[in-house]
Order: C-alpha cells, then sequence, then structure tokens
C-alpha cells in the first residue's frame, strides 16, 4: 500500500472522528436538559433511598430520622412553657439530637460518589465538588495558584488551551482546529481538548477512546465550569496533571525535575515544565532532553505569540541553562 492511500485514509479517519465530535457535543446538549428536569423534579428522599441506600433498612433508616427530627421541633416548641431547668434539661437533650441529626447528615453527603453506575454518574453531577474533594483528599503538597509562578500558568494556558477563560468547557474553535492541523499533517500532532476536559478526565475517566466516554467527559467539563472558577479549574489541574517519569501535579514535577518549589521556578523551567503534559512520557527531559528543549522553545515562542513575554525575554528565557536534579 503505498504512502499516498495511506495517507488518505489517516485523512478520512480524522474526518470521520471529527463528526463523532460532532454527534457528541449535541447528545451532551440533550443529555444535560433531561439531567437538569430529572434533577429539579426528583424528591429527595427517593434520591437519598436511589443513591445511598441498597438494603431493606432504608425506610426505616428515614423514617426514624424523620421522627426524630419532628420531637425535637415539639421539644423546643414545648421549651417556652418550662421552667428555668426545665428549659436547661430540653437545651441539652436538643443538642444531643442535633448532633445526631448531624451525624446522620454526614452519612449522606460525605460516602463517596460511586460513578461506576448510572445513578451514580447523575450523583456526580449533582454534586461535582463532593465528587472533585473525593479525588483530592489524599493528594500530597497541594499547591494553591497564588505559590504558583504566573509565568506557568500563563505558558501552560498558551500551548493547552489558549482560549480558557472564554469558554464554557470545551472550545469548538479550538477542536475544528486542532481537526484540521491533524488532517493536514495526515497524523495527530494537537489536540482538542481544553483544560477543563483534560481535568475531569483525569480526575474521574479511563483513557478509553469511545463516544459515551467522549460525550460524558463534555458533561462532566459543562458541570465543573459551573461550579467552580477558572482559576479553581487551573489550580486542580496543575495539581493533578501528569508531567512524565512519574511526577504527577506541579509540586513533584518541580521538584523531581529542578528540585525547587513551585514558586522558585525560573521561566525556562516553567516553559520547560508547561509543555510535558502534551506527551508527558515523550517529552520527559529525564526519557529525551533534547525534545524535552525543543518542545520548551515552542511554549516560549506561543508565550510570545500571547504577549505573555516580550522578544528579550524569550530570547533570554530560550538561552538559560537548565540544570536537572538527575543529570
Amino acid at each position: 500500500m503505498s504512502d499516498e492511500v495511506k495517507k488518505t485514509r489517516r485523512n478520512y479517519s480524522m474526518i470521520f472522528r471529527f463528526i463523532q465530535l460532532i454527534f457528541a457535543l449535541v447528545f451532551v446538549f440533550f443529555l444535560s436538559f433531561f439531567v437538569t428536569i430529572a434533577i429539579k423534579t426528583s424528591h429527595p428522599i427517593d434520591y437519598i433511598k436511589a443513591a445511598y441506600f441498597t438494603d431493606n433498612s432504608t425506610d426505616k433508616i428515614i423514617e426514624e430520622y424523620a421522627n426524630d427530627k419532628k420531637e425535637r421541633k415539639t421539644t423546643i416548641k414545648n421549651s417556652t412553657k418550662n421552667s428555668t431547668a426545665d428549659k436547661k434539661a430540653n437545651n441539652d437533650e436538643q443538642s444531643t439530637n442535633s448532633k445526631a441529626e448531624t451525624s446522620n447528615v454526614s452519612t449522606f453527603t460525605r460516602e463517596k460518589i460511586d460513578a461506576s453506575t448510572f445513578t451514580g454518574k447523575i450523583e456526580r453531577l449533582r454534586h461535582i465538588k463532593q465528587a472533585v474533594n473525593d479525588e483530592m483528599l489524599n493528594k500530597e503538597h497541594y499547591i494553591v495558584l497564588d505559590d504558583i509562578p504566573l509565568s506557568l500558568r500563563r505558558a501552560v494556558i498558551a500551548v493547552e488551551d489558549s482560549h480558557f477563560y472564554d469558554h464554557s468547557g470545551f472550545d469548538i474553535i479550538g477542536i475544528a482546529r486542532a481537526t484540521v492541523v491533524n488532517i493536514e499533517a495526515g497524523e495527530i500532532e494537537e489536540g482538542g481538548s481544553t483544560i477543563t476536559q483534560q481535568l475531569v478526565k483525569n480526575l474521574f475517566l479511563s483513557q478509553e477512546q469511545s463516544f459515551t466516554r467522549k460525550a460524558e467527559e463534555l458533561l462532566l467539563a459543562v458541570d465543573m465550569e459551573r461550579n467552580f472558577s477558572k482559576d479553581e479549574i487551573l489550580e486542580l489541574y496543575l495539581n493533578t496533571i501528569y508531567f512524565g517519569s512519574n511526577f504527577y501535579g506541579i509540586y513533584d514535577a518541580a521538584k523531581g525535575y529542578f528540585g525547587v518549589e513551585p514558586k522558585d521556578l525560573t521561566i525556562a523551567e516553567s516553559a520547560m515544565l508547561a509543555g510535558l503534559p502534551n506527551a508527558p512520557s515523550l517529552y520527559s527531559p529525564y526519557v529525551n532532553f533534547m525534545l524535552a528543549k525543543k518542545r520548551q522553545l515552542i511554549v516560549i515562542d506561543a508565550m510570545v505569540k500571547e504577549n505573555i513575554l516580550t522578544n528579550s525575554e524569550a530570547e533570554k528565557a530560550k538561552i538559560d541553562n537548565i540544570i536537572l536534579v538527575k543529570e
């Protein structure tokens, strides 16, 4: 088979993927509509039953919880007629009941969300902040955005998602541009995923390439944008993204490659790190320093294009010495 035929087949394959993505976006739109309707009309007690209980004790637990709440209200109402001593006793009882209720509520809201079922996936959409907290609970060395250099933040946005502050979770223009670039090259050179999409994929989803997974990714990305600010999303992204050589998150990458805290990274080091998430196993400076350096130069040029660096700052960053922990 000739190279020309192979290239034509790859082009048709990429066009087909782009069409699949368009269908995924339409699917997400209608799915989000119906999910919203379902969420707004579902009864809270029915929701608790579906999401948190699987045994026959459900009705009993909920009934006891409701009765306890009703009895406490009666106690509060009658306490105004009691003596000072009785009031104190009733207040103590009320406090005990209140703590018991809080404990019960905690079992409802703090149980880790199981998204292996359709009900669990809806639950994750309803409580996306809890789902994120569940995933980040055991994260070591979490770095707040203020402790991450502005140069690194801007570099990541420049090469990973230049419209990050303008879109609502997915970027149609970016997807179309990536498709055209890949068709012209005859291979995958540029991805169309936004930072938000990459974040939800890293937090919640597998690496499976399928229509349903892509649709779920888009739906979660839109939900993240509704519940988190852009800066919060960027902070989460930088703390979870893979930088190669078994380094997850900006703290481990800065320490593992350069032996410094993230706040002490130079522009040259920041540009090199910003270039890694695109293909971390390939661009890791411990795997191939020359490829990592070439990628760094592309990042620096992108920073100039986005008016993040001046030409003189860019030239200095390009020639700055990079010293790795493991030489």
